[in-house]
């Protein structure tokens, strides 16, 4: 689309920097200040010691399946801090890459500072999310005008889902990032082929891949604006020079698919390259000197025991050592997980997905402004396309219109496609990058040839998104707007990353010791990478998601405090997870009697063991089956108390606690029952 000049100089250039760098400063601090006391998410302590773990001892064998290039940036503040990461300490983990258990074991058994290393790590990935804002002003403003960019820009920075994510030491802001930038880098070397455009567009695709594996999107996106340049009118320009005599143009469009098709094969050995500097130049995952290991995390024979044509390129790849080993096996074991995944939405459960997962979760994830701005986007198209009284007029200004944004346009349909097809339903963030690229589209509203009223539109979803943004604040991962009922409702909907990553344990730990009464027994079941005893919250754990080789006892339930994580709470990732059934209850008392019966007379002990790893897992099992149970009351009985919308307490009574555990089936219905209509 053709820049809008005489829109760009109607803010002076230095007021125009004061205020962009002003609005990605704030953002910056609003996304790092928001999680000044929160706790660690899930994700964040295994990509933090991989990630020191690539740089400190050039071993990559710690979550290959997450990007390389993130990983490494989070962990470039400890690089100046030092902290302990010795396989010598742990080689059997190390042997076995227990990487789950090793990060765990390097934040709160090694003598660091939790606390420290997090908040550096996060401040580092925020600039990412600054960078992402720049890129969406830079690209809003090219197209709309200085207008355009800073309203574009103001959506970005004020956005829960941007806030949410922007400083998580996580690997999905840095994919946006890139993701966002190859496209527009190879959009526009595509159009007017010069050595910095190349040069650009090159290394950016290559940063995508090794930022997430979800840059092999790009491929269809690529290949849908080949498909574009090829088929427009306009011709390709060839500039080796600045010299009128060294620029070329290529009109036929056989001459543009060679030419075009030349330059994906330079990408591809650009991005080859780029992925074999990041993993040393060494095909290895594993580092010299250091423990021998047995195995990645997951068998790489495992995650290509799926016979099909994906899984025999992959492991021809391994035998021909196209790509390093540790690059081909974090493909191979993200492929595999995402195959199949539990998943929740909206009260149902499901091991391969829906297909309206996220279109569900854009919908009550993004703020009632950010519908509103789509609305008008689409509103405002439809009356363009529609205005003419000639099908062939209205098909020559879609075409135009939609040469336009190209680029957006093809990331937008592959994005959403990918996402509609895929299984891995575990989390609103996936579909990160979308939000990019819609504000760069929102800037169109106030373009300098958009009616008043559109403007006017347009500044009011501003308005709405800002309010909406604060009134949730530091809680942005727990967003949902009023069409999911807020907040408060948003456990019923969605769960795991999406509102519940474990962030909120400090929290607990400082409402328990406020609110305990005096030799109350405290119970947690809790999903997320935090620890319990560093966060100072004395509990009995019970049916946690992972224990990461935390010793766990069984224990009998008493009246006390009980506090439940919105995700275990929905029992998603119970392994016992199942419709409770007559014969299911049947099983679960047989088992809890005969369980007590060897407990009381010695012959079995209290050690739990977990998933499938030892002799006691019957005791585990049980467990978990004890917690489906009270979960089934606890899902209709409302919270004493709710920690950053995602963490609930409830102090049950010993009433409560029989019936949930011990009760007949009627007892435990009565006693629902009652819950509701008290409610």
């Amino acid at each position: 689309m053709t820049t809008i000049k005489a829109d760009c100089a109607a803010i002076p250039r230095p007021v125009r920097t004061a205020v962009v760098a002003g609005l990605l400063a704030l953002h910056w601090w609003w996304a790092l200040t928001a999680l000044i006391g929160s706790g660690l998410t899930n994700d964040e302590p295994i990509h933090l010691t991989s990630g020191y773990s690539y740089w400190h001892l050039n071993d990559y064998r710690l979550q290959p399946e997450n990007g390389n290039l993130p990983q490494r940036w989070v962990a470039l503040p400890l690089l100046l801090l030092h902290p302990r990461l010795d396989p010598a300490d742990e080689p059997v983990l190390w042997a076995h890459s227990g990487q789950w258990q090793i990060s765990y074991d390097f934040f709160f058994h090694s003598g660091n500072s939790p606390d420290y290393l997090l908040f550096c790590a996060r401040a580092a990935m925020a600039f990412w999310s600054a960078a992402t804002g720049l890129l969406v002003f830079c690209w809003a403003r090219r197209w709309w005008g200085d207008l355009g960019g800073l309203i574009s820009l103001s959506c970005y920075v004020v956005s829960p889902t941007l806030l949410a994510h922007g400083a998580l030491a996580t690997s999905d802001i840095c994919a946006a990032f890139w993701l966002l930038a190859a496209t527009g880098a190879w959009w526009r070397v595509s159009r007017q082929v010069t050595w910095d455009r190349l040069l650009l567009s090159c290394a950016a695709t290559g940063l995508a891949f090794v930022a997430k594996f979800s840059a092999a999107s790009l491929l269809p996106v690529f290949a849908l604006l080949v498909t574009w340049r090829v088929m427009a009118p306009e011709p390709l320009l060839i500039a080796r020079g600045k010299a009128v005599g060294s620029r070329r143009l290529v009109s036929s469009r056989a001459g543009k698919l060679g030419v075009l098709l030349l330059l994906i094969g330079l990408h591809g050995l650009a991005t080859w390259a780029i992925i074999w500097t990041f993993f040393g130049w060494r095909y290895s995952a594993f580092g010299p000197g250091l423990v021998r290991p047995f195995a990645f995390y997951l068998p790489t024979d495992l995650l290509l025991s799926k016979h099909d044509l994906m899984s025999d390129a992959i492991a021809a790849a391994f035998k021909w050592k196209l790509l390093p080993e540790a690059y081909l096996h974090g493909f191979a074991h993200m492929r595999y997980q995402g195959a199949v995944r539990k998943a929740f939405l909206f009260g149902q459960f499901s091991m391969d997905g829906w297909w309206w997962f996220f279109p569900y979760a854009f919908l009550i994830k993004s703020t009632l402004g950010e519908l509103l701005a789509t609305d008008l986007l689409i509103l405002g198209a439809l009356s363009r396309w529609l205005k003419p009284p000639s099908l062939g007029a209205r098909v020559a200004i879609w075409w135009h219109d939609l040469g336009s944004v190209a680029p957006l346009a093809a990331l937008g349909a592959v994005y959403w496609t990918l996402a509609v097809l895929s299984p891995l339903n575990i989390g609103h963030r996936h579909i990160l990058p979308v939000y990019p690229a819609l504000f760069i589209l929102v800037g169109a509203l106030v373009r300098p040839r958009a009616g008043r009223w559109l403007r006017v539109a347009a500044i009011t979803a501003l308005v709405i998104s800002t309010v909406e943004s604060f009134s949730v604040r530091p809680y942005y991962l727990a967003f949902f707007n009023s069409l999911a009922g807020g907040p408060a409702q948003g456990w019923q909907y969605l769960v795991d990353s999406s509102l519940d990553w474990g962030q909120n344990l400090p929290a607990v730990a400082a409402w328990v010791r406020a609110h305990r009464l005096p030799e109350e027994p405290v119970y947690i079941s809790y999903f997320g990478s935090d620890s319990p005893p560093y966060e100072g919250l004395s509990a009995q754990e019970f049916a946690p998601f992972y224990a990461n080789g935390r010793r766990l006892k069984w224990v009998e339930l008493r009246p006390g405090l009980y506090c439940i994580s919105a995700t275990q709470l929905q029992d998603v990732y119970n392994p016992m997870r199942g419709e409770w059934t007559p014969g299911r209850e049947a099983a679960y008392k047989m088992l809890l009697n005969k369980m007590r019966s060897e407990l009381a007379s010695g012959a079995r002990g209290t050690n739990l063991t977990q998933i499938s790893r030892g002799p006691n897992q019957v005791l585990w099992e049980l467990d978990c089956l004890r917690f489906s149970r009270l979960a089934q009351y606890l899902r209709f009985r409302h919270p004493d108390a709710t920690i950053g919308y995602s963490i609930m307490i409830f102090r049950l009574s010993a009433e409560e606690v029989r019936v949930a555990i011990d009760g007949t089936s009627d007892e435990l219905a009565d006693m629902i029952g009652r819950v509701v209509k008290a409610r």
